[in-house]
C-alpha cells in the first residue's frame, strides 16, 4: 500500500484538509469543497437483480476506476462504508476482492474510523432523549403509542426487532413497544449520506420526526433539544474518508445506507468532493437498478443537484442463468441464460427512461463459459445498448480498459437525466409510478396501516416528500422467490414511515425489514485471530 499521503498527492489534496487516521487513511475536512473545483462527470455503476452473493458492483466500480487511471484519466472511486451485518452474515465484506478491493481492507470492513458507531452513537442518544423525556413528566405531550423512534445496532439480530422498553418498575422508565433497526436502516445514517455540509447536517437533524404529540402534531428531535449532541457525535463522520484501491487510485469511502431499505450510495459530500478534484468519479449504488439506481436519480440526484454522465448495468452469466432457471444453482446453460434475458431488458429499459446513456458491464466469473458471455453481448448488440466483457477481479485495471474506453466514449453524450415522477403527486401515487414503471407492476395493494400512515404523513404536511420504496434485493418484485421481469401482478405495502430529515417516506413492500437477521452458516463460524493478531476468514 501507499501512503495515504501520496494517495491525496494524486489528488492534489493540500495537507491542510487531511485528518490523518494511521498510515493508509485519512479524513477529509469539508473546507476541502471551497477550494477552486474541476468539473467531473459522475459514472452510476448499478445491475441487473443480483444473487445472494452478489454481482460485483464493488469489484467492478473499483476496477473500472482503475482501468480509467491506465488510460491516462483522473479518475477516483466512490463507495459505501460496510455494515457489520452482511460482514458477519451471507455476503461478507463490502471492499470488493482479487486485484480490485479497496485498502486496507480489514479496517475498512471492521470500524472504520469510528463513522458507523458515531452513527449508532447519535441515533440512541435521540432514543434515549426520548424515553427521558416521558420519565422527566413528558413536557411535550408525546403520544406514548405514537413514537415511531426505534433504536439502533450494527449487526443482524433478528431478536431485537420488536422489544418492549422500560420494564422494572417506575425508576426504570414508561413501557412501551418499540424496536431495533440496523444502522444501515437507521435515518441518521442516511441524513449523514445526503448531508450537503454542516449546516445543512443541522438542519436535517432538527427536522427528524420522532412521532406525534396528543393532538397529532410531528414532534421533532429539535424539540427535544437534541441537535447539538448528536453534530458532536457525527462531527468526524461527516468528514469523507479517503483510502486507496489495490492499484493506488484514490477511493472515497463513506456512508453507508442500504438500497433495499434506504437510499443506497455513498455520501453526498464525498461525490461532490471527488468530482471537484477528478475528471471522472465512479460512484455504485447498492443491489439491482430497480433500488440503488431509481433510488438516487429519483432522492439523492435532487436533493445534491448531481447528475450521472452514465450508467454502467452489470450483468453475469451466473445472475442471468439464475433468472432464467429460477434457481441460482441453475443450470448454466444457453437456454437459462436467454430466458434470463428478460430481467437484464427490464433493467436496462428503467434506466433509459431516466434520460442517462446505459453501458453494459459483462463481469466474468472465474469458469463462466466462453459462449455465455459472448452470447449476453449479441444481446446488448440487439437490444442497441453498448457492452463490454470485464474482468477486473483477476486482472485489475488491465480487465476493465475496454469498459473504461467505451465508459469515456459514453460520458461525451448529451443528457439530461430526471426524476421518474412529480414530487407534487400524492404518496401513493408516487408508490404506484415506482411500482409499474421500474419493477413492472399492474397496481398496488395498501394494506390499512400503510394506508392510515400515509393519510396522515399527507395530512401533516409531507405530502411531497419523495418515496423511498424498502423490498427485497433478490427479485424485482416484492417478493424474494419472483425471478425474470414478471408483468401484471400487484405490489403490497405492507407498512410505511416518515424520515423527514432525510427528506423521503419510506414504504415498505412486502415483508423487508428494517433489522436483518443471521442465517444458519454465517461468515461469523469462518473468523478467527490467530496468536499473533492476525484476522483469518474476513471476507
Amino acid at each position: 500500500m501507499l501512503l495515504i499521503r501520496e494517495v491525496a498527492d494524486k489528488l492534489e489534496i493540500p495537507d491542510e484538509y487531511m485528518e490523518y487516521y494511521g498510515r493508509y487513511t485519512a479524513k477529509l475536512r469539508l473546507e476541502l469543497l471551497n477550494r477552486p473545483q474541476r468539473k467531473g462527470k459522475l459514472i452510476l455503476v448499478t445491475a441487473i437483480t443480483p444473487t445472494s452473493h452478489g454481482e460485483g458492483k464493488t469489484v467492478v466500480s473499483i476496477g473500472l476506476t482503475q482501468a480509467l487511471v491506465k488510460l491516462g484519466c483522473n479518475a477516483a472511486v466512490t463507495l459505501r462504508e460496510p455494515s457489520l451485518g452482511p460482514v458477519f452474515g451471507i455476503k461478507g465484506g463490502a471492499t470488493g476482492g482479487g486485484q480490485s478491493q479497496v485498502l486496507p481492507s480489514d479496517i475498512i470492513n471492521l470500524h472504520f474510523n469510528g463513522d458507523i458507531h458515531a452513527v449508532s452513537s447519535a441515533h440512541n442518544l435521540l432514543a434515549a432523549m426520548i424515553d427521558s423525556h416521558l420519565h422527566h413528566g413528558n413536557s411535550l405531550r408525546i403520544d406514548v403509542d405514537n413514537i415511531t423512534w426505534p433504536r439502533a445496532l450494527d449487526m443482524n439480530d433478528r431478536a431485537l426487532r420488536n422489544v418492549i422498553v422500560g420494564l422494572g418498575g417506575k425508576a426504570h422508565g414508561i413501557p412501551r413497544e418499540t424496536g431495533f433497526v440496523i444502522t444501515a436502516a437507521s435515518e441518521v445514517m442516511a441524513i449523514l449520506a445526503l448531508a450537503a455540509d454542516r449546516e445543512d447536517l443541522r438542519r436535517r437533524l432538527n427536522e427528524i420526526v420522532i412521532g406525534f404529540d396528543l393532538e397529532n402534531r410531528a414532534v421533532r428531535a429539535a424539540d427535544l433539544r437534541a441537535t447539538g449532541a448528536m453534530m458532536v457525535l457525527l462531527n468526524e463522520a461527516l468528514m469523507p474518508n479517503l483510502v486507496q484501491t489495490t492499484e493506488g487510485a484514490p477511493a472515497f469511502v463513506h456512508a453507508g445506507p442500504f438500497a433495499n431499505i434506504a437510499h443506497g450510495t455513498a455520501s453526498v459530500i464525498s461525490q461532490k468532493m471527488a468530482l471537484g478534484l477528478a475528471d471522472y468519479v465512479v460512484n455504485e449504488c447498492g443491489f439491482g437498478a430497480d433500488l440503488g439506481a431509481e433510488k438516487y436519480f429519483d432522492l439523492v440526484m435532487p436533493a445534491s443537484g448531481i447528475k450521472p454522465s452514465l450508467a454502467v448495468l452489470i450483468a453475469s452469466a451466473r445472475a442471468l442463468c439464475a433468472q432464467g432457471a429460477a434457481n441460482e444453482a441453475g443450470p448454466f446453460t444457453l437456454d437459462t441464460l436467454r430466458a434470463g434475458f428478460a430481467n437484464l431488458d427490464r433493467h436496462i429499459g428503467n434506466l433509459r427512461k431516466f434520460g442517462v446513456p446505459v453501458l453494459v458491464a459483462i463481469n466474468r466469473f472465474p469458469g463462466d463459459a466462453e459462449d455465455l458471455v459472448a452470447e449476453i453481448g449479441r444481446h446488448c448488440e440487439a437490444m442497441g445498448v453498448e457492452s463490454a466483457s470485464c474482468d477486473v477481479f483477476t486482472q485489475g485495471g488491465e480487465g476493465g480498459l475496454e469498459l473504461a474506453k467505451k465508459a469515456v466514449a459514453l460520458c461525451e453524450q448529451e443528457s439530461n437525466p430526471a426524476p421518474i415522477y412529480d414530487y407534487s403527486l400524492p404518496l401513493q401515487q408516487k408508490t404506484r409510478v415506482i411500482a409499474q414503471e421500474i419493477y413492472g407492476a399492474a397496481d398496488v395493494y395498501f394494506e390499512t396501516e400503510a394506508r392510515k400512515t400515509l393519510a396522515r404523513l399527507a395530512e401533516a404536511g409531507f405530502e411531497r416528500l419523495p418515496v423511498c420504496v424498502a423490498k427485497t434485493q433478490s427479485s424485482i418484485t416484492d417478493r424474494a422467490k419472483i425471478y425474470g421481469a414478471p408483468e401484471g401482478w400487484t405490489m403490497t405495502v405492507s407498512g410505511a414511515h416518515l424520515s423527514a430529515g432525510a427528506g423521503f417516506v419510506v414504504v415498505t413492500a412486502g415483508n423487508m425489514m428494517r433489522m436483518p437477521g443471521l442465517g444458519k452458516t454465517p461468515q461469523a463460524h469462518n473468523m478467527e485471530v490467530d496468536p499473533g493478531g492476525v484476522i483469518t476468514g474476513l471476507h
